[in-house]
């Protein structure tokens, strides 16, 4: 067995491409479209480098890592310890990542054979002590992976998201009646304000989604980045991409009022969860954004009888329409010994305030308790 550095996820053959459980958002059709779009490499310092473990010239695992300039679009935020870096006057970029860029979802990120994981974990920070990086981070991995991967000698960081799940509801209203009074009430107050603004949605999935939609849904997109200063992390021709190579994956929801689309928000299928991606809007409606990001998924999730909605990063407000805490983690290999072992006890005293954090919002439940009156 050896191991092997691709120059970006291109450069691999997707017959070669490790199949399994890893999920769509680490899939070749999905990685691949983000660089064929232009999303990653170049100068968007995202630049792909794939290690993988080939036997007989067959890849047999790999890791879908990339050498990262900045610490945008990861969603772990670690600027903390680059300004420690730079306060000692050493350089904490380029940094090694596996990751799916720009989507905070928990996933297989060291895809293909069971006994591959153990020799990628070493090439990584093989890669990292070779080429003089400060580090490797290990982004949304699945829980046995972190365990391998602190077995490793790598620090694990915790976090939270909030997920929704379903409990076999046979429909919206039954799952409002299990939410408290007063959260129940605020629900349909906002999607009321949305009828009422003389807004109407429409779901459309797979083959139904045209190239008409997708031009509009990037607007929508660009549009919401526009508005928070910001510059977007994907373009139109990403989106036509995975809207050709992964139709059966894309859910949109587009919103309409007075015979215009002013709204619209991508969700994407794999298994039995939906994950809710990106979203914007031409036109300011209130409570749109939580009809179209929310309201709208849960809706198809118990239709389609999904076991699970991830709404996407952070957001307590998601805590009042149903979504619950769950944790997330990372793994993080420290060249330097000195860093590494200060962030290991940054990490411990942060690992308990994480732990306080999730258990005050289970206090603040939407949930109905036995106590609480229908």
């Amino acid at each position: 067995m050896r191991l092997q550095l691709y120059d970006g996820v291109a450069a691999v053959p997707p017959s070669a491409w490790p199949a399994g459980d890893g999920g769509v958002f680490v899939g070749h059709e999905w990685l691949a479209a983000l660089e064929e779009a232009g999303c990653v490499g170049g100068a968007t310092g995202w630049q792909p480098l794939p290690l993988a473990l080939e036997r007989d010239g067959r890849v047999e695992a790999l890791a879908p890592a990339y050498l990262k300039q900045h610490n945008r679009g990861e969603y772990v935020f670690d600027w903390a310890w680059s300004e420690a870096y730079a306060r000692a006057g050493l350089q904490y970029y380029p940094k090694l990542v596996v990751a799916s860029p720009f989507t905070p979802v928990t996933g297989h990120r060291l895809l293909g054979a069971a006994d591959g994981q153990a020799p990628l974990i070493a090439g990584l920070r093989q890669l990292v002590d070779d080429n003089g990086l400060s580090s490797a981070h290990v982004l949304f991995p699945t829980a046995d992976e972190a365990r391998r991967l602190a077995d490793a000698g790598w620090l694990l960081r915790d976090g939270t998201q909030f997920h929704w799940r379903n409990r076999a509801y046979a429909g919206f209203d039954d799952f409002l009646a299990t939410l408290s009074r007063d959260k129940r009430k605020k629900i349909r107050q906002e999607r009321r304000r949305v009828a009422e603004a003389g807004v109407t949605v429409r779901t459309l999935a797979g083959a139904e989604i045209g190239d008409d939609d997708w031009r509009l849904f990037d607007r929508c997109y660009r549009q919401t980045y526009l508005e928070h200063r910001s510059a977007p992390y994907l373009n139109l021709d990403f989106f036509r991409l995975i809207g050709d190579r992964l139709a059966g994956h894309c859910v949109m929801f587009v919103a309409s009022a007075g015979g215009r689309d002013i709204a619209a928000s991508l969700c994407v299928t794999d298994g039995d969860t939906l994950y809710g991606r990106y979203w914007g809007a031409l036109e300011e409606v209130s409570c749109l954004h939580f009809e179209l990001c929310y309201y709208q998924g849960l809706e198809y999730a118990i239709a389609h009888r999904l076991r699970s909605f991830e709404g996407g990063a952070q957001g307590e407000h998601k805590l009042a329409r149903g979504f619950e805490p769950e944790r997330t983690v990372s793994a993080h290999y420290i060249a330097d010994a000195r860093f590494r072992d200060a962030i290991a006890g940054w990490l411990q005293r942060e690992r308990a305030g994480v732990s306080d954090y999730v258990d005050q919002l289970f206090s603040h439940s939407a949930y109905k308790t036995l106590a609480q009156d229908e």
